[in-house]
């Protein structure tokens, strides 16, 4: 029998997985529809941001790939098409819609990824990798599908929010804090980092060969 803690945290984990796939495919349409997508090719982009991440992690744990479970992260990737087509006015007035939503996902997933990972029994310095590459493949799936140079390589920090997001589950969880105020804290700190390096433009140096 599972421990009640482990029923929350799974019940947690869940939500905030269902809540990364709406926001990434969301991220994933609006810039399809900057590319002029037909709505199939919007909801091919978008179902392929929001799974992208997760289904790397989970085949390199060596378990099924979490959408294939249960139909709801395909269901919240055609909620977030219709979403974007209902309210696409609105949206196109916030120039801005698609980071914020992006950025969500990039927190949820890394939450998902780390505990994920650590369910599965792995140690921390794993999670922590995993946490990052579930929150940010997805957006370089994303890129290359739009034919884009991936923005985790050459844009504001992206990557390594989700990295400082690990390191802080981390310590929380070393200092015995529950899972619930560990994710809440470790999403806004991702959030945080990511909205203030794009504000002041903050990126790493750029790699230059002498000549």
């Amino acid at each position: 029998m599972i421990p009640q803690d482990q029923h929350f945290i799974n019940m947690v984990l869940y939500i905030i997985e269902v809540m990364g796939t709406f926001a990434f495919a969301i991220s994933g349409i609006r810039h399809a529809a900057s590319k002029q997508y037909d709505w199939f090719g919007g909801f091919v982009c978008g179902f392929a941001v929001a799974i992208g991440g997760g289904t790397v992690r989970d085949v390199m744990l060596g378990i099924t790939p979490f959408w294939m479970t249960t139909p709801m992260y395909m269901t919240c990737s055609f909620a977030a098409l219709f979403f974007t087509i209902v309210f696409s006015k609105y949206l196109k007035k916030l120039d801005n819609a698609w980071f914020v939503f992006d950025t969500f996902g990039l927190a949820l997933f890394t939450i998902a990824g780390i505990q994920k990972t650590i369910d599965c029994g792995h140690p921390f310095w794993v999670a922590i990798a995993m946490g990052c590459i579930t929150g940010s493949a997805g957006g370089v799936i994303r890129d290359v599908l739009l034919n884009k140079e991936p923005v985790i390589f050459h844009k504001e920090i992206y990557a390594l929010a989700s990295v400082a997001g690990g390191f802080v589950y981390w310590g929380m969880t070393m200092l015995g804090i529950n899972f619930a105020l560990t994710a809440f804290v470790v999403f806004v700190l991702v959030c945080a980092i990511r909205f203030l390096a794009v504000r002041y433009h903050i990126s790493l140096p750029i790699i230059k060969l002498k000549e």
